[in-house]
């Protein structure tokens, strides 16, 4: 039976807190420039361009969600577990104005992540499988902005992402000795997230918090490892420059 980890979950809340405090802490001194008189509106003209260009910094919070195999029933290890791992993920941003509410963009980037799977048994040590992988990401994603307030405004996205393992090490044979897990070097994913725009006198500023649920099974081992399928989950928070 499947054990909540309450560590994970206070991991993963703690990333919500962190971008909901950003969030506010920039609401507020907008709301504030504004309560004093006016405002230089920064970038005016910035939506009359088809297209711009930046780049992002990003900080994921990955892990793998588990489907146990009919082997785990027979297995002696109790619990079979993915923990929340912290990476980073650098890249560049390509946005295409469609009308006043939409644009699309992708934002090709390369993400160092290192995932885990952790068997835990009632009479011995706990075993750990890894994987160590750089991957090349490359989203198509459809932006939905609100009005702009003076120099803010909030949008949401929502798109698919393909992500290619370009590290490649070949180790068949499922969770062996070596401690290697062994996955598909590419996968598929939906994506969506909130952010919000902060526009500067050269630049816009966009915090962003996505989460991103893999469609494809990844997992290449045996049923006898007590796996039948696993697919990634992240959660990101985005530092955007444009």
């Amino acid at each position: 039976m499947h054990t909540i980890n309450l560590r994970d979950l206070l991991h993963l809340h703690r990333a919500k807190i962190i971008i909901g405090i950003l969030f506010l802490c920039v609401i507020s001194q907008e709301v504030k420039a504004q309560g004093q008189g006016y405002v230089r509106r920064h970038l005016e003209y910035y939506d009359d361009k088809p297209i711009h260009y930046g780049i992002l910094f990003a900080m994921p919070l990955a892990k793998y969600n588990i489907r146990r195999s009919e082997a785990f029933a027979s297995d002696t290890a109790y619990l079979i577990q993915s923990p929340l791992k912290g990476a980073f993920r650098m890249g560049f941003i390509i946005n295409a104005y469609l009308n006043e509410r939409f644009d699309i963009r992708t934002t090709p980037s390369v993400s160092l992540y290192e995932r885990e799977v952790k068997y835990s048994y009632p009479n011995s040590v706990d075993k750990t499988d890894k994987r160590e992988s750089t991957w090349l990401e490359i989203p198509l994603l459809v932006k939905y902005k609100s009005k702009r307030r003076v120099n803010t405004r909030m949008y949401m996205i929502a798109g698919v992402t393909m992500g290619i393992e370009t590290n490649v090490k070949r180790s068949r044979g499922g969770t062996g000795s070596n401690g290697r897990l062994d996955t598909q070097t590419s996968d598929f994913t939906l994506d969506y997230g909130v952010g919000y725009e902060r526009f500067f006198e050269f630049f816009k500023f966009s915090p962003e918090l996505r989460f991103s649920h893999g469609l494809k099974n990844v997992f290449q081992g045996a049923p006898s490892s007590g796996i039948s399928r696993l697919t990634s989950h992240t959660v990101t928070l985005y530092l955007n420059f444009e």
